[in-house]
Order: structure tokens, then sequence, then C-alpha cells
């Protein structure tokens, strides 16, 4: 009898019951109470006691079960979620002692200015001189590195080659790769001294140049030069093939590394029509 009683009113998009409406605007307002009621003061509280904490021991300093709630209030104090223990712990940049790496440590649990593990794995990879097997990458960030190494490759954003039976993960971009490459050839031939000059000698030279002299070294090994030289210096053999020929057919670019055409496409600068 009740429901019958209720006041309906008319909108544009049909009838309403206005006692509907009226419970609906009162849940918001609670809802709006209950997100003020909340200090964030608890959360930083915690952390600075702890360093570290995880999502329970959070809602639990906040008075909310809910997650949403406990990362909205965390975002303006600049969060950082382990990649370790499966991101489940959390800390606050100005608590964590970064090194030169970006990495910081509480007791077993780790941190990285990266975020997760695959963006932490990325930039390390990357930035290195020569770049990383998978036990030298693990002994870095002291957790299982392989899984991420193969899924980030997968993707497209790092590469790897085959280095003495194990592979060397190397930075996606083909320059640096090769410097990570002829790197690692030099810390090989230390005890060679002729050979760690080359491979030092081969980092500073530009894309044809390293072409071209990738080339060289080919005709002078004589034989099989060409897949010898494309395994020192971390090229395809046909790389090493068109240095040679490039050489014997003196088809060299002066003052310019790639041909007229080459590199990426120019962008054309879209206007709008009138």
């Amino acid at each position: 009898m009740g429901r019958m009683m209720q006041s309906w009113r008319w909108c544009a998009s049909g009838w309403k019951c206005e006692y509907h409406a009226r419970q609906r605007q009162i849940r918001r307002y609670i809802h709006i109470m209950n997100t003020v009621r909340y200090s964030a003061d608890k959360l930083l509280d915690l952390l600075q006691d702890q360093k570290i904490a995880t999502m329970p021991q959070l809602k639990e300093a906040l008075g909310s079960s809910v997650t949403y709630t406990v990362l909205r209030k965390l975002a303006p104090l600049g969060y950082r979620s382990s990649y370790s223990h499966n991101g489940t712990y959390y800390t606050l940049d100005a608590l964590a002692h970064y090194d030169e790496l970006g990495l910081w440590s509480w007791r077993d649990v780790h941190f990285s200015r990266q975020g997760t593990l695959l963006n932490t794995a990325e930039a390390l990879v990357t930035q290195s001189p020569k770049g990383y097997q998978v036990a030298e990458l693990e002994a870095v960030v002291q957790v299982a590195a392989k899984d991420a190494l193969r899924q980030l490759v997968q993707a497209g954003r790092l590469s790897r080659q085959e280095w003495q039976g194990r592979y060397l993960y190397c930075a996606k971009e083909r320059t640096r790769r090769q410097e990570q490459w002829a790197a690692r050839q030099a810390q090989q031939a230390a005890g060679d001294d002729l050979q760690a000059v080359k491979a030092l000698f081969y980092s500073l030279l530009d894309e044809q140049q390293r072409r071209l002299y990738a080339g060289l070294e080919s005709l002078q090994c004589g034989h099989g030069g060409q897949r010898q030289t494309a395994q020192r210096f971390g090229l395809d053999v046909d790389t090493v093939a068109r240095g040679e020929r490039e050489l014997l057919g003196g088809q060299v670019l002066r003052g310019r590394v790639r041909q007229p055409g080459g590199g990426r496409p120019a962008v054309e600068k879209k206007r709008p029509k009138s």
C-alpha cells in the first residue's frame, strides 16, 4: 500500500518515483561524507613507522576495506609497490633510498623507480654498457628474472643473442645493441690488446662506418669471415656482406650515414580543411 502512495513526477526520460530519487541522493551524499572521513595521515604515519606495508595493513590503518580508497589516498603521497612478492608491499618514494640503478630494498622486499619487474628489467638492460645475461641481472634485482626477460623479448621491448652458450639480453635499439655487443667482446678480449682496441674502435663508429669496418674485417679473415665477423660484432651476416660489397665497389657515402630516402619516412603535417 505504501508503494502505491508514492508520488511520481514526469521528466524528459519518463515517469520518475520521487522517493527513489531522494534515496539515491542520500546514498550519494553518504558516500561523499565517507570519503572525506578517511585521512591519508594515517597511512603516512604507518609507512613512516614501518617503511613498508601490505594492503591489509594499510586498510586497517585507514579504516576502510576498499582497495581503491586506499590507493586513492596513497596517490598524492607518491607511493610505489614492490616488484618482488607479487607487488604486495607498498612504500613511499620519499622513504625509499634508491641507489644509482634506481633500486631500493627493505629487508627482503625490493622496490624500483621503474615500478614493475618488467619495466625495471627493460630499463636496466637498455642502460647497461654491455647488456645482461639472466644470472647477471638476477644478481642485481635479487629475484628471478628469466621469465620477465622472455616476455620483454616476445613483446619486442628487448633483443637477445646467443653468447658463449647462453643468451645475452640487449637493448631494442640497434645502435645501442651493437655498442653493448662490442663492449661484451672487449670484455672477452681483455687479455688480447688488439681485439680490445678493435672492439672499442667499433663502438665509436656510426652505422655506415660500422658496416664498412665489419666488411673490412671479414675480407681480412677470408673464408668464413662473414659469419665470424657477424658474431664478433653482433651483426647480421647480410650486413657484413653488404659492407664487403660497398668497399669492393667503392659505394661509400661521404658525409651521410644512410642512402637518400633511408630511415623513417617524413611525417606530413596535416592541416585542417577549410
